[in-house]
């Protein structure tokens, strides 16, 4: 198989391969686990946003037995509804245990995206161009934090924090639906995170 990749073109190859890592990553079965304590407490940006932050669901998600990363989802007053995800504020909290380079979380992002059906050709164009710039290379021990706004100057926004510092945002409730659907979906390919994440969720269809 290796051999029969050699001969593809460069950027066809590097899809290929990340397809199969986004597949492999979102279907293993994932070891859920009250995780909060991984994650951390919210970050004074998130409290800002949020107001009354509360944690709602958490979860430790491993790949043929390597951690990949703790996720953590923060709402506000208002909880979450996650048939209609931008009709409040929250945030998403991801603490890796892995090396990924920030260019692979962008391209597994997108690809999600697209597997999903979110977004049409060019509003998923733009986006993985505005990932790419913002998304770092991770270590263990690193926090990637999407925290969606439905009340910024401007518009609602996806604000991106890496280790509670921001470092990019993303206009508009299409790109936020899109994305945070990765996770909160219920046609997500790790049901049992979005089940852990949701645990505490007022509603869950």
């Amino acid at each position: 198989m290796m051999r029969a990749m050699d001969n593809l073109p460069c950027e066809r190859r590097r899809t290929r391969l990340l397809q199969a890592a986004s597949v492999a990553l979102m279907i293993a079965t994932p070891c859920i686990a009250r995780a909060a304590d991984s994650v951390g407490p919210p970050s004074a940006f998130v409290v800002r946003v949020l107001g009354d932050a509360r944690l709602i669901g958490s979860g430790l998600y491993r790949w043929w037995g390597f951690e990949v990363y703790t996720a953590a989802l923060w709402v506000g007053p208002r909880g979450i509804n996650p048939a209609q995800l931008t009709d409040a504020p929250f945030a998403l909290a991801l603490r890796y245990a892995r090396r990924i380079k920030g260019r692979d979380i962008a391209d597994m992002s997108d690809l999600e995206m697209r597997r999903l059906g979110m977004g049409t050709d060019d509003e998923r164009a733009a986006w993985l161009q505005r990932m790419r710039a913002i998304f770092p290379d991770v270590r263990d021990g690193d926090v990637l934090c999407g925290v969606f706004d439905t009340d910024a100057p401007g518009g609602p926004q996806t604000t991106f924090l890496f280790n509670d510092r921001p470092i990019g945002r993303i206009a508009g409730d299409a790109f936020a639906c899109a994305f945070f659907s990765i996770w909160l979906s219920p046609k997500t390919t790790a049901p049992a995170l979005r089940a852990a994440l949701l645990a505490r969720a007022q509603t869950m269809p």
